[in-house]
């Protein structure tokens, strides 16, 4: 007979928990291991024992008994016929934590299951909005039985064995009391009915997948790794159940001259060593047209100059972000014969002028600094 582990330990709690610390812990463990939604081996049995342990120590008078007695206690509790000791109070259980879930969610309304679809878009879609068209395949009621899984002009006949409810009860009785066993029914697979005369076309299933095309806004400023919901769009449910959702998760195509953060953009814009020197007047080109940008002389690389309401629009606000232009002054590496000459020819004038003190000034600090 195997070792009754601790309540406590089952539970995951430690010995002076509170009343309101048993019920979260049961709840989390129990939605974790009910045997509905946990088809993994030993889940059923580990949600049996979690059931045991929250009617024990949810009791003032049954935790104070085992807190004494340990689990020897529960013979007195079955003697004096003051409640199932073990899992006669499931149902209770889960009446008051989940609304009736142990006998009721199998036959409940069911939602279908999501649809995940990715949409790539251009930065200036993403900027300023687009409708695209998509196609998902979806599951959806079959069109000639209309769900139902039966020959057209034939009904599914109530399930003889469950009849009609899905499940089957079994009471069971050891020495720790009596408890209700309830399980999916075999026969209907948890159904309710049983279809004899199955539908050609769907095989009885009820259900056939089908390719739609779907239109779809994708709203001005939204940004890489959001995601779009199309409420409905998805699978369609079961038993009556509402359809899921589309979840659309939308990437941006990298652009060729911009660089997106957050709602503003960043344009590495080049110049040349003369430009950067003497100043440039620039047409600098923006997401739908071009700006105009006078860049000082003495311009170093790396300088970042801010155009005001040339980024992204904002989403679902008003504004925009702002475009920052940096400057990349780049140095030539192949000269003509005659660039070399005017740049030999205006390093010389820098050496007449202040670069020939300069230059002593700088070679001396650096003897100086390796002597010894």
């Amino acid at each position: 007979m195997a070792v009754k582990r601790d309540y406590y330990e089952v539970l995951g709690l430690e010995r002076n928990a509170s009343e309101d610390e048993i019920k979260k812990a049961f709840r989390k463990l129990a939605f974790q291991y009910h045997p509905d939604r946990n088809k993994e081996p030993g889940a059923e049995e580990k949600f049996k024992e979690l059931s045991q342990a929250y009617e024990v120590l949810s009791n003032p008078e049954k935790r104070s008994a085992y807190d004494r007695f340990g689990h020897a206690a529960g013979e007195g509790w079955a003697e004096r016929g003051s409640g199932d000791f073990g899992f006669g109070g499931l149902g209770d259980i889960f009446e008051t934590f989940f609304g009736g879930a142990a006998t009721a969610s199998s036959r409940g309304p069911r939602q279908g299951t999501d649809i995940s679809v990715e949409v790539t878009v251009s930065l200036e879609e993403a900027a300023f909005g687009t409708d695209r068209e998509i196609e998902i395949s979806r599951i959806e009621n079959c069109s000639s039985c209309h769900g139902l899984g039966s020959k057209p002009g034939t009904q599914p006949t109530r399930c003889p064995v469950c009849r009609g409810t899905g499940q089957v009860r079994r009471a069971q009785r050891s020495v720790f009391g009596s408890f209700v066993n309830i399980t999916t029914c075999d026969k209907c697979g948890g159904e309710g009915t049983i279809v004899s005369d199955p539908c050609p076309e769907c095989r009885g299933t009820g259900r056939e997948r089908q390719s739609r095309r779907l239109k779809v806004h994708v709203p001005a400023g939204i940004e890489g790794g959001s995601q779009i919901r199309l409420t409905g769009e998805g699978n369609t449910g079961s038993r009556g159940g509402p359809p899921g959702s589309v979840y659309l998760l939308v990437s941006i195509q990298e652009h060729p001259i911009f660089t997106r953060e957050g709602d503003d953009l960043i344009l590495d814009f080049p110049l040349n060593i003369a430009q950067a020197a003497l100043g440039h007047e620039a047409e600098i080109p923006t997401l739908n047209g071009s700006e105009k940008l006078r860049i000082p002389a003495g311009t170093p690389s790396g300088k970042i100059f801010r155009i005001k309401e040339k980024g992204v629009p904002h989403l679902q606000r008003s504004g925009r972000g702002d475009l920052l232009v940096r400057a990349n002054v780049s140095v030539p590496r192949n000269l003509s014969d005659k660039q070399k000459q005017l740049l030999e020819e205006l390093a010389q004038t820098f050496a007449d002028s202040d670069g020939t003190e300069q230059d002593k000034g700088f070679f001396q600090k650096m003897k100086d600094a390796f002597k010894g």
